[in-house]
């Protein structure tokens, strides 16, 4: 009984010193893993403190593994980066790789699941899949998608609306930023070492000409710069696109056309006053100004035909001119066989065509954008010309209509873009004779430019089409004769009606009576005032 008494209390003691150094290793770590304060020194255990030497090896032990843990973390962390890094750099690589240069892109970093090799992909796909390196297969001529186009003070535009201008500044803040934009990133691109050219003269914006550009909606903007070039009859292209984002370059080229000849050939039947007109602005813009031009006429039957050609013979002898061809035709007139056999007839190596009209009056300058839209196999240009109203009706109310220089001005009381005609056109030889010309089957006027207009919009061709600054459709009375066929006749008034004056001054004319009727009032009314 006595010793289980005293086993009992032996028990009793090491249970309780147990319990006692339980709570001194307690105390002891949570006075190590107490946070310390803004001004406290790291304290340690002192050696002679309550837990002792024992106390101050066990807090050494457990600091140094806890350290080694966190080194051990970091190094896996470092490691973790290194790897993203190096992966993000190789999809960065492999993204500018891509045959577009991106050009002060400007990305923000974005969420970690969209990366910029990302976005970059994402960008050059939106320019593969416009229609910037190759043209769009279309069902209709009313599925292309025009250029407007625009200089350094002006914006010449189609969708016009009854408020807006054929030709304006850029009033929207958003579309003059927009160009601007686009001029200062062309300019910018220039200027950068990218041609290795380091000794040639630094571009600025008044270098720049002219451009055009087009919005397709779901994918961007497409802009097509031309600056002066180093020599004369040299340029710069610059093909930018804006994928609802930043602006991109596409493409950059020098372009000389110092020795690309146009093929001018017109149609042409009696209207021997409406020829001299014609050659006398030929003589000055191509002959004087451009002298890279020759012209075909080709003409159907023989009343008045001595005359035209006097008028070709005197031209060729007072200007030195002898780049001309005269064909004569028998037969009843057709548009699209003259333009056809006039583009046939030509002997020399592959040539760009225009097609032209005798009421057409164009300038120096749009036979460089003639040339700059063009490139044989990759694109023709169909350009919307401005037609002239009757002067007869927009200068009626003055003493005498001015001259027909001071006629040709770009406003909405002078004319309109002829946006439903596709009878002008620039584009090489051998892409019209690979498309298979005219459709000779077609008599008379109209329909011949629509059929070919629409077998080019079915092909794999661009097809450029814009409004120009430098084309003009002259005004002249047309006589719709009853031999056209029921559609032929329809389009023949319809284009009658469009070319005699705008939507205001045809109400002038169509509402006369009731506003001779209101100044009648309107006198009388004053006249028994006074009396």
């Amino acid at each position: 009984m006595m010793v289980r008494r005293g086993l009992l209390a032996w028990v009793s003691r090491v249970v309780l010193l147990l319990v006692l150094l339980c709570c001194a290793v307690s105390v002891l770590y949570m006075l190590a893993c107490t946070p310390k304060g803004d001004e406290e020194q790291l304290g340690l255990p002192r050696a002679n403190g309550p837990t002792g030497k024992e106390g101050y090896q066990a807090a050494l032990q457990e600091w140094e593994e806890q350290h080694r843990n966190y080194i051990s973390s970091l190094k896996r962390q470092i490691a973790q980066l290194k790897e993203e890094l190096q992966e993000r750099s190789e999809r960065l690589k492999n993204a500018q790789n891509h045959p577009s240069d991106a050009v002060g892109l400007g990305l923000d970093q974005g969420p970690p699941e969209k990366t910029q090799a990302d976005l970059l992909a994402f960008l050059h796909s939106q320019v593969d899949k416009a229609e910037v390196h190759t043209g769009v297969k279309l069902a209709t001529e009313y599925a292309a998608v025009p250029f407007d186009s625009f200089t350094l003070q002006k914006v010449y535009q189609l969708e016009t609306g009854l408020t807006r201008h054929p030709e304006e500044k850029p009033v929207r803040k958003d579309k003059r930023d927009e160009l601007v934009e686009a001029i200062e990133s062309a300019v910018e691109t220039l200027n950068g070492p990218a041609d290795g050219s380091p000794s040639r003269r630094p571009y600025s914006a008044s270098d720049f000409i002219e451009g055009i550009y087009r919005t397709e909606r779901d994918k961007g903007t497409l802009y097509e710069l031309t600056f002066k070039g180093e020599q004369k009859h040299e340029f710069r292209r610059l093909v930018l696109f804006r994928p609802f984002g930043p602006i991109m370059k596409v493409k950059q080229e020098k372009l000389n056309m110092a020795n690309t000849l146009i093929n001018v050939i017109v149609p042409l039947a009696k209207r021997a006053d409406k020829f001299r007109q014609f050659m006398q602005n030929f003589r000055e813009m191509c002959i004087q100004q451009d002298g890279r031009i020759h012209l075909t006429v080709v003409y159907f039957g023989k009343e008045e035909m001595n005359e035209v050609k006097g008028i070709l013979e005197n031209t060729s002898r007072a200007a030195n001119f002898r780049n001309f061809t005269f064909i004569q035709l028998n037969g009843e007139f057709s548009r699209g066989k003259g333009l056809d056999v006039g583009a046939r007839f030509w002997k020399g190596s592959n040539v760009l065509l225009f097609f032209c009209d005798v009421d057409i009056y164009f300038t120096s300058e749009f036979l460089n954008t003639c040339r700059l839209n063009t490139q044989p196999g990759k694109k023709v240009f169909y350009p919307v010309l401005f037609s002239q109203y009757n002067p007869g009706i927009i200068y009626g109310h003055h003493d005498a209509v001015p001259p027909l220089e001071q006629q040709l001005v770009i406003k909405k009381e002078t004319g309109f873009w002829r946006d439903f005609g596709f009878g002008m056109t620039c584009q090489y030889r051998s892409d019209f004779l690979n498309i298979g010309g005219f459709d000779l089957d077609i008599k008379g006027w109209g329909g011949e430019d629509v059929h070919l207009y629409r077998k080019y919009l079915h092909s794999n061709l661009i097809v450029v089409r814009t409004p120009v600054r430098g084309l003009f459709h002259l005004w002249h009375e047309k006589h719709c004769v009853d031999e056209l066929t029921p559609e032929q006749y329809k389009m023949c008034m319809q284009s009658k009606a469009m070319n005699e004056a705008s939507h205001g001054q045809l109400g002038m004319l169509v509402f006369r009576h009731e506003i001779e009727a209101h100044l009648r009032k309107q006198k009388q009314k004053t006249s028994s005032k006074k009396t």
